[in-house]
This record gives structure tokens, sequence and C-alpha cells, in this order.
């Protein structure tokens, strides 16, 4: 921040001089006369008329607003205005954000932390901003905090710091909330110890739990979670720690519909033991309790990772292949997916996909989104791909390289004419911009 933005901010808490009035005599012309009106209008406003306009200003510009005159300071000190904060943190000067001011965090924490309901911290890639976040975050003891999100912009530098700092801090906040929603802690060296805190304190309101990449975090970690917070509606974590037993909590009779299930796979070591498997009963279990549940895999796996995976019938909806994806594996996708929503294929190799996309687009009924990148597909097969799934593909995402001619005599603008036909709507080819 600036320092000619901090003397403004420092001026908060101060109570502003009233708008000096100008003298109106006989002799004050027509226009002082209607400049004093407009003045005088301002300065009268509603407080809800005020505190409308506050809502929709960047910080800084509020501040500066509150200094106009008495009125408008009461209204900055509204604690509606200060539900929502985002601290940003950072130690680099290459950072593309601004660090909130040390100063106004204090002025956050001594006057309006008990205001606070939504609360992110975003943090750069230094150790030096995680511990900063956590030292904010330790001094929230008079809140109620209903949504609490950790976001580090670069490489998740809350994994960098001590687990025991950052296990107290954020302690302090599920121990005082009583009434925590919805949470985002990704990336971060949460455990099990302090997930059963959470479970004791905020059970009943607990509705949204995003923790992918918590190697801390074990299957009996989350299973507490799935035991005692029945209203739970959207969970994100790693494969490593979902099992057979978490799928049947969260189908339980006590437990809500849940609506998302996020699940990342993600190898570290491309020697890595294979991965575990989840019994069709369980993934039964889950779809017959919540019918409608949104099942959204990401796939970070090597060439050869892939063995466990497809084998039978999976409830997947969204589909992500992030890394390179063979052509066995893509044809499992129609066999035992039927309820595919959207599939993203960043990469898969030299050879055309054209068997496993039509075969996907046969079984996959409600199949609405695709999204192709780095793989092979012939002009004809994405022609009959489109015509077998028709206007219910409402986004169709594929690279101009993708393409390849083919026996049927395609050409680039002859395949969009023709996918256009059978979308509805016009289409084109993306292509990758020019730099």
């Amino acid at each position: 921040m600036k320092r000619n933005s901090l003397s403004v901010v420092n001026k908060i808490a101060q109570c502003p001089p009233a708008v000096k009035q100008p003298k109106l005599g006989f002799s004050s012309s027509r226009s002082q006369t209607q400049t004093y009106t407009v003045l005088l209008d301002w300065g009268t406003l509603p407080h809800h008329v005020v505190f409308h306009i506050f809502q929709y200003l960047p910080l800084i510009d509020r501040a500066r607003a509150s200094s106009v005159c008495r009125r408008w300071n009461e209204v900055f000190h509204i604690p509606d205005l200060w539900r929502k904060f985002e601290f940003e943190l950072n130690q680099s000067s290459t950072s593309y954000f601004k660090s909130t001011h040390p100063d106004l965090i204090q002025q956050i924490i001594k006057k309006h932390a008990a205001h606070l309901q939504y609360v992110s911290f975003k943090v750069d890639s230094s150790t030096e901003s995680a511990e900063a976040a956590c030292d904010i975050l330790s001094q929230l003891i008079n809140c109620s905090i209903r949504t609490l999100g950790l976001i580090s912009t670069a490489k998740p530098s809350f994994m960098k710091m001590s687990k025991s700092h950052f296990v107290s801090a954020l302690t302090v906040v599920f121990v005082n909330s009583k009434s925590l929603s919805s949470i985002k802690i990704e990336d971060t060296p949460v455990d099990d110890p302090s997930l059963k805190i959470l479970v004791a304190n905020n059970s009943d309101t607990l509705r949204l739990l995003k923790m992918s990449s918590c190697p801390h975090v074990s299957s009996d970690g989350i299973l507490c979670v799935a035991d005692h917070c029945q209203d739970l509606r959207e969970l994100a974590l790693n494969y490593y720690i979902l099992s057979d037993e978490l799928l049947l909590a969260l189908s339980s009779e006590t437990h809500v519909t849940l609506e998302h299930l996020r699940v990342d796979v993600v190898s570290e070591d491309p020697g890595q033991l294979p991965f575990h498997t989840i019994k069709k009963q369980s993934w039964d279990a889950l779809t017959k309790h919540s019918p409608g549940v949104h099942v959204v895999m990401y796939f970070f796996l090597y060439e050869g990772q892939y063995e466990t995976f497809f084998r039978e019938e999976i409830p997947v909806t969204h589909l992500y292949f992030c890394c390179s994806v063979s052509k066995a594996v893509l044809g499992r996708i129609g066999l035992h997916c039927p309820r595919l929503i959207e599939l993203v294929v960043c990469a898969n190799g030299v050879q055309p996909l054209d068997n496993e996309l039509i075969c996907i687009a046969e079984r996959c009924k409600n199949l609405a989104a695709v999204g192709l990148s780095e793989c092979e597909l012939s002009c004809g097969a994405l022609v009959e791909f489109v015509r077998l799934c028709g206007p219910r593909l409402t986004q169709l995402s594929v690279m101009e390289d993708v393409l390849i001619p083919d026996d049927d005599g395609y050409s680039l603008d002859d395949v969009a004419t023709e996918v256009s036909k059978y979308l509805g709507r016009t289409w084109f080819p993306d292509v990758m911009p020019l730099w």
C-alpha cells in the first residue's frame, strides 16, 4: 500500500472534521448556491444509501470516502461492511497483488474481528507470508467465521511452515467460530486431531470441506468428518483417503444428500504402488442415497498407472485427464462411466481416438461438455461424434491441431459447417494464439 494511501487508512478510526460550508450572503452567485445544495444533498444521504455505495468500493476508496463527513465515517464502521475480508500477504516485490498493510490488519483485528464471517487469506510462495496468515488466524478469538479459505497463489507455502504452528492457529478458528459452514484448506498441513476439533465445534453447520493435497490427513480423519457432519454437501479430497467406509458413511440414512464429491488422483512417484480399488457396491450406495451427486475426478498420473481405474462401473460425472492418457483407458470410459457429463483430455499421443470417442458418445447419454487438446481425432470422427451427441453438447472445445484428415475428405471448413449443423449453433475449432 502506497504511503499516501496509508495516510488515508490511518484516519479511519478518527472522526473527520465536518465539511466546511461556504458562507452564503446576498452577494453569493447562483452557481455558489447550487454547489452548496449539491454538497448538502451528498452529506445528508441516508445511511442505507451510503452503505449500498460503500459495498461497491475497494477498501482504499471506501477509506477515502469515510473522510468526507462524520455521517459517512459512521457508515464506514457499520458491521455489515466488515462481514467479508480477504487478507493479501506477500513478501516478494514481484508479486502481482499488493499486500494488506499491517496497520490495517491490526485495526481489523481490534475493531472488526467480531464482525468477520467470510474470510480468506491469499499468500504468495514465501513461508513468511504463510506464517503471517497463521499469526492473524491465531488472533481471531472473538469471531464467528462462517467461510474460511486459505489460498496459495503459487507453490503451496503453507506446506513449508511448521505443522504445529499451522495447526495451532487453525484450531483457534475451529474452537471459537462455532458456525463454520465452508472451509477451503487445500495444500496445508492440517491433520486428524485438528479435524476432530473442527467436528466437535462445528458439526451442525459444516456444509463444504475442500482439503485436497493434505498429506497429514488419513482416512480415519475424513471418516470422522463424514460420521459427524451429517449436513455435509460438498467434499474435496485426495484419492488416497477415499475409502469404501467413507462412501458408506456418506450414504447413511442420517446423512443429507451429497451434491459434490471431488477426488484428485495424484501420483508423486512413477514407481509407486498401485492405487487401491473402491468397490462398485460402495459407489452404488452413494448414488442411491444421493442420486444427483456430481462426482468430479482429476487425474494427474503417469502412463501405466491407470490399471486400477475404470475396470467396472463408476458414477463419475466430470472427468479431467490433466496428463497423458492412453487409448485403452479412454476406451474403458464409454463402457464404465454412464453418468459422464463432462470430459477433458489434455494429452494423449499420436494415435487417433476415433473409436473411443464414438463409443463414449453412444453410451454416455448425459455427455454435454468435451475438451480435447494435444491428441488426434479424424475430421470424420468428430462429425460423427457430434451427430451422436446432438444439441445436448453445450460445450465443445477442440484445438485445431487435434483434427487430422481422413478418407471422408472433410476439410476444416467442412468440419466446422457439419459440426455447426448438428450442434444447432455456429462452431469453429479453437486456435492457439500467437504471442
